[in-house]
Order: C-alpha cells, then structure tokens, then sequence
C-alpha cells in the first residue's frame, strides 16, 4: 500500500504538469479582448474559405474554398476556388473553376506571374488518400487548367507558395502518415513535420524538424522564406538560394500562439493568421456551434533579424470563427476561415495626422 501511495503521489503531480503545460501552450489561459482598427463586412457564399491570395495588379482575390465539415462527416462536395474583384463595388464571388471537372478540394494556394505575363495559380488539393498541386492559368476570367502534380513526399501538405512556372515549396503539416500518429505529433508536440520542394522535375526535403509546419511564403525579392508552425507557434526565417532552392536557417521569432497562413504584402510585410486558443480550434472543428478565436498579426522588418509584431485584428468568434488567413490589399485585408460560409473584407481606418 505505502509502495502504491508512492507511485500515485509521484504519476498524479506529472500527469497534472503535463495537462497544465498542455492548456498552457494550447492558449487556454489566455483573455480575448476583441479589437481592430478597421471596419469589416462579410461576404458570403464560401463554404470553408480556408486561403486567399489578392493580385495586387488587378485587385482580384482568388479564394479557396472547400465545405471541409461535409468532407468530415463523409460527404465530400466539390469545392472551388473563387475570384472576388475588389476593384468592382458590390461584386459578389465568382466561381473561376467551374469547368474543372475532376475531384477538387482545395486547400492553399500560392499566385504566380510568369516573365511572359501569365497569372498562375497553383492549389494544393485533396482527393481522399491523394494529394495534388494543381496548376491553373488565369485568363478570360477563368481558371483554366495546365497540369497536377504529386509525389510520395507529399502526403499532407496544407500550404504551398509558387517560385516558379512549375515550382514551388509547400508544408508537409505531419511527419506521420497514421491517423494515431497524427493525434502524438499534436498533442506530444512533436517536431516531425516539413517543407517540400520541387524544382520542376523532382521533389525534395528542403527543411524538417517543425511542430505542425503550415503558413509558407517568400518575401517579394524571392530571398527570404517563412514559414509558420501552429504547434510550434512560431515564424521560422530563411535565407533561400534562388538558383538551387536551398534554405538556410536565419533566425526564428515567437509568436506565442498558433500561426497559420501568411500573405506578404507590397512592402514585405507578414499577414499572420492565428488561433490564439488551440483546443478551441479543436472543439469548433467537431461543433459549428463552439465558437473559436480569431486573430491577425502584422510583422514588420526593420532590419536584419529585427522587427516589430503588431496585432491587427482580434475576435472572439462571434464575427469570424478560426481564421486561416488574412490577405493584404490597398487600404485592407480579406480575413478567411477553415469550416464556416463567409469572409470578411476589413478596411483599415485612416488615422488623423497629429
């Protein structure tokens, strides 16, 4: 009994550490405060609006959307990626895929301008146990199909960003391929995961060792990389050879919350979109009616392995439950989301010159 009472006095106080440190980490503690300077308005009709990309040449957001709790729940529809011109008041979103016939779910998509003026759109998409990138080309205000490509490297990948006509780095969210796996790699924080490349003929590991690698993005000279961890609840940087594709490891920053995509305005600067309440995510992605937190952040460089963080947006779930993504435009940003049926489009608030 003594040897008994030992035991349970020892097990009881780790296992208690190890769910503590667990809601820690997961943001659970956290106070949300709703706030943003800026005025926001949904658009709807997008079922699962996971990732948004905007054409700061011609204003036009290309949406990925995909209805991901019918995909749960064993009847998957077909998604679509659908193109919003910010420029035109009152456009509703247009079906830019509808001649795409083949199974599609998209997930990230990465928008790509060729030296011969093409707008490329590559979208990561999932069809049961398989995995694609999907190449369009944008022309006559539609999505028109060039090739898919997979590979075995691949087999959970969640972001992508496009390097080249037919290249580009994405995110292996799991190192592991087993639902059980999967499950560990989460909740033991494992660093299994990590980023592909494929440089147009072949694909490889260009980086691992991350805690659920997802956002990935280039800066607008092509020589840094970032990437983002939800887990791992950081922003990862590298220094990235244009001519080979190698990464090289510059510096990290600590985000303390649970980054996903990144969209890189016209300055270089980051749009971060996270869930600051981890297990909220988990809970709203098994109950629509279980609100999760919404949150953008702003990184700005000001110099090497410098830069400021700003909060730019932050929500309860009333108006928008787990964002995915946040995507710069001239005077705003459109702010996405994984299961529900809207964006929103923010504009930011001129403030008054002192």
């Amino acid at each position: 009994m003594k040897q008994a009472l030992i035991i349970v006095g020892v097990v009881v106080p780790i296992v208690a550490a190890l769910v503590g440190k667990t809601l820690y980490d997961a943001g659970q503690f956290k106070t949300i405060t709703p706030h943003c300077d800026c005025s926001c308005v949904k658009i709807t009709g997008l079922p699962g609006p996971e990732d948004i990309t905007v054409d700061a040449q011609t204003g036009m957001a290309f949406i990925s959307s995909d209805d991901r709790r019918a995909t749960l729940a064993g009847n998957p529809v077909q998604g679509a990626v659908f193109g919003l011109d910010l420029n035109a008041e009152g456009a509703k979103p247009v079906n830019l895929t509808a001649d795409f016939k083949q199974a599609f779910h998209p997930h990230g998509i990465s928008l790509y301008k060729t030296e011969a003026g093409e707008t490329l759109l590559f979208v990561i998409n999932h069809t049961g146990d398989d995995h694609f990138v999907e190449i369009f080309e944008y022309r006559d205000q539609r999505l028109v199909h060039r090739e898919s490509i997979s590979h075995p490297l691949m087999f959970s990948p969640n972001d992508l960003v496009a390097v080249g006509p037919r290249s580009f780095y994405a995110s292996n969210d799991h190192g592991n391929t087993s639902e059980w796996g999967r499950t560990l790699e989460e909740y033991l924080q494992l660093a299994r995961s990590y980023v592909v490349y494929f440089d147009g003929a072949d694909m490889r590991i260009a980086a691992e060792g991350f805690a659920y690698a997802n956002g990935i993005n280039v800066s607008p000279d092509g020589k840094r990389l970032y990437l983002s961890t939800t887990i791992g609840r950081s922003l990862h940087v590298f220094s990235r050879d244009i001519s080979t594709g190698k990464l090289t490891p510059a510096f990290d920053i600590s985000l303390n919350t649970g980054a996903d995509n990144i969209e890189v305005d016209a300055d270089g600067n980051l749009y971060i979109t996270c869930h600051p309440k981890l297990l909220d995510f988990a809970a709203h992605a098994k109950d629509q009616s279980k609100p999760s937190p919404s949150q953008v952040l702003k990184v700005a460089f000001t110099g090497e392995g410098q830069y400021d963080i700003e909060e730019i947006y932050l929500d309860n779930g009333m108006e928008i439950s787990a964002s995915s993504v946040a995507a710069p435009f001239d005077g705003g940003f459109l702010v996405g989301q994984v299961f529900e049926d809207h964006i929103l489009r923010c504009m930011q608030r001129v403030k008054n010159a002192e």
